[in-house]
């Protein structure tokens, strides 16, 4: 099964778009979970069951859990054995550097690790992309135009056929000849949603920024969705890992899980 086939399925099945982040800062962990042999671990285990039915997929940042040393890869692997089989995994590394070494970092993260998906960065051009595109099993999502205010350097710069992103996502469809390729689009930038679904119609976006950073939720359904009524994967990390910090925290995830994937529904059209 393909990465799209199974988000599509995991979708489906839990009438979901909506993506939870994995994003373990040990300061942030809550009291109960502290006194554990793995504390990450047994918070995001705890995590996952408690939402595993809500989402269409999830997203661990290698950052969080690299930043564990000695335990990060023990860790990384555990949560993502810990995830239900069905519910793909989009881990967000966001790699990007020439062939022999972006062939390494798809072998680690395709193989080794089995993430069904991966956030990379575009700018060094297809040799660099190319050898995560050549999994056709997996998803490649390149970043686009995303959520934070650093896009304003380089993402928007006007080119002579357009914004810089434009040229990405047009890249993208280029590269798309196996219907593995995706795009990151941050949700704090509504007014671009419709021109860049205009001009990738097919390609799934990885929308990050609805949570903590304040996107325009509405904006982003109601322009971003896709012909058959998908095609987006909303993230919201800290809105729903750090929901509360008491021995409740799995519950309160849960709850805000299920409240923004309601709101997403609202959002869709009828």
């Amino acid at each position: 099964m393909t990465f799209q086939d199974k988000l599509r399925a995991a979708a489906e099945h839990n009438r979901s778009l909506l993506c939870v982040g994995l994003d373990p800062d040990p300061a942030l962990l809550p009291a109960p979970v502290r006194g554990q042999d793995n504390p990450t671990l047994h918070f995001l285990k705890h995590i996952i069951d408690a939402t595993a039915d809500l989402v269409c997929a999830y997203k661990p940042n290698f950052a969080f859990f690299g930043a564990l040393g000695g335990r990060a890869w023990p860790t990384l692997k555990a949560t993502l054995e810990h995830i239900p089989p069905s519910i793909p995994v989009l881990l967000d590394a966001k790699v990007g550097d020439i062939g022999n070494t972006a062939q390494q970092y798809a072998r680690m993260f395709f193989e080794e690790l089995g993430a069904d998906a991966l956030t990379v960065n575009p700018y060094m051009g297809l040799d660099a992309v190319a050898p995560f595109l050549a999994y056709p099993d997996k998803g490649t999502f390149l970043l686009c135009l995303t959520s934070n205010k650093g896009a304003e350097d380089f993402e928007q710069q006007q080119l002579p056929d357009g914004p810089l992103y434009l040229r990405v996502a047009r890249k993208a469809v280029e590269w798309n000849t196996a219907g593995n390729c995706g795009l990151v689009v941050g949700a704090t930038q509504p007014g671009a949603f419709a021109q860049l679904r205009q001009h990738a119609p097919d390609l799934p976006f990885l929308v990050p920024g609805v949570g903590a950073q304040g996107g325009d939720l509405e904006a982003v359904v109601r322009h971003g969705i896709d012909r058959r009524g998908g095609g987006l994967l909303i993230n919201a990390s800290r809105a729903v890992l750090y929901a509360a910090k008491g021995p409740d925290f799995a519950q309160a995830a849960r709850t805000a899980a299920a409240q923004l994937r309601q709101r997403i529904q609202a959002c869709l059209p009828a």
